[in-house]
């Protein structure tokens, strides 16, 4: 059981890895709830696959390099940094790109992630969002 939840967590992974929302939403249950690193909640595929779309289009190149994986049954951790590029218009800029360690915790029902929970810190890319908006 907990293999599949493994292959599934990286599948999700390698996905989000590649912007391909398409891959995403198969790999999410019709109920598949996303938790981000405030508490927020979003419920439902559909929903995520638009919000995945819009940030994918944010931050083109976002990705997660796993360093641990801890499963325990169909609930996987998985510790490592997140990072990408946040391109405000669609302008990818060196100076824009951040980084963050994070963890992730999945849950999975049935080969496929039911809840994807990100912990991480956000203040990497608020300040960029914050300088883009003054003009920075």
């Amino acid at each position: 059981m907990s293999e599949s939840a493994e292959t599934a967590a990286q599948a999700f992974v390698d996905a989000i890895n590649r912007q391909d929302v398409k891959a995403l939403f198969a790999l999410m249950t019709p109920g598949h709830r996303f938790i981000d690193p405030l508490g927020q909640v979003v419920e439902g595929r559909e929903k995520m696959r638009a919000a995945w779309s819009r940030y994918f289009g944010m931050v083109p190149d976002y990705a997660l390099a796993i360093e641990e994986v801890h499963v325990d049954g169909q609930v996987v951790v998985m510790l490592g940094e997140a990072g990408g590029t946040y391109a405000p218009g669609g302008k990818v800029q060196p100076e824009n790109r951040w980084k963050t360690p994070a963890a992730w915790r999945a849950r999975v029902e049935n080969g496929k992630v039911a809840e994807w929970r990100v912990y991480a810190d956000n203040e990497p890319m608020r300040r960029l969002m914050a300088g883009a908006r003054q003009g920075y």
